[in-house]
């Protein structure tokens, strides 16, 4: 998670992501509630003022950060979710499955039956400790695996744990990311470059690799990416 001030534009992406990845391996789409869930009202309701919105205050964490630490704490379905059984009996392995993305889809698929591995930094273990909470609560198995996926070894281990750990394994959703934002590519290191591309795209291709002897036909594969690509942020326009 970076340090940078969260946008409302990201807040909103994330939301659709998620829903998105649900609908990936669980047809038809997904009904999401609003807001915190009201069992005796049932009448439509406008669920933008529901929710805080921008601009946020400025804040700082030392990388890579604690979702639980940010002001607001950001929505990923925890109060929202409502699962209808669309993933009974079904294993996900979730890299970056605490917080962000990551987060709003282990909620969504233990939510909707299915178990869930997450896999995570060492250094974010308060946030994965409330989300293997929410995945338990919801009924489910929950597999938490505190790995730096930086290294063909660890992603290959990881794999084999999270297998052991579901009994089987057909979804798998390549979250995990390092984001930092530079004025310029004259401020990025080559230690820093080499962290984000082993994070962000040789770890997609280990994890993947590892996972495919396991999977079933009819598994799901789920790769996200940067909202840069479609709505860049100031510094990236010029």
């Amino acid at each position: 998670m970076s340090s940078d001030e969260v946008s409302e534009s990201r807040r909103k992406w994330m939301q659709g992501t998620t829903a998105g990845l649900v609908a990936s391996v669980a047809l038809p789409t997904i009904a999401q509630t609003g807001g915190p869930p009201d069992a005796g009202d049932t009448a439509p309701r406008d669920p933008r003022p529901l929710y805080p919105h921008a601009p946020f205050p400025q804040q700082q964490q030392p990388w890579p950060g604690l979702a639980g630490r940010m002001t607001p704490r950001p929505d990923h379905g925890e109060r929202s979710y409502r699962g209808s059984g669309r993933l009974d009996g079904r294993k996900a392995l979730i890299t970056g499955g605490d917080s962000g993305i990551g987060r709003a889809v282990a909620i969504a698929f233990a939510r909707e039956g299915a178990d869930v591995a997450i896999v995570y930094l060492p250094d974010e273990e308060p946030d994965a400790r409330e989300v293997v909470e929410m995945i338990r609560s919801a009924g489910r198995k929950a597999v938490p695996l505190a790995v730096d996926i930086r290294s063909e070894g660890a992603c290959n281990g990881l794999v084999e744990r999270a297998v052991a750990g579901l009994g089987g394994l057909d979804i798998l959703v390549n979250n995990a990311g390092r984001q930092q934002s530079h004025d310029s590519i004259l401020d990025i290191s080559t230690e820093q470059f080499d962290w984000t591309l082993r994070t962000n795209l040789y770890a997609m291709f280990w994890i993947t690799r590892a996972a495919i002897p396991h999977l079933p036909p009819g598994s799901a594969v789920v790769n996200t990416t940067s909202v840069n690509a479609y709505e860049p942020s100031a510094s990236h326009r010029r």
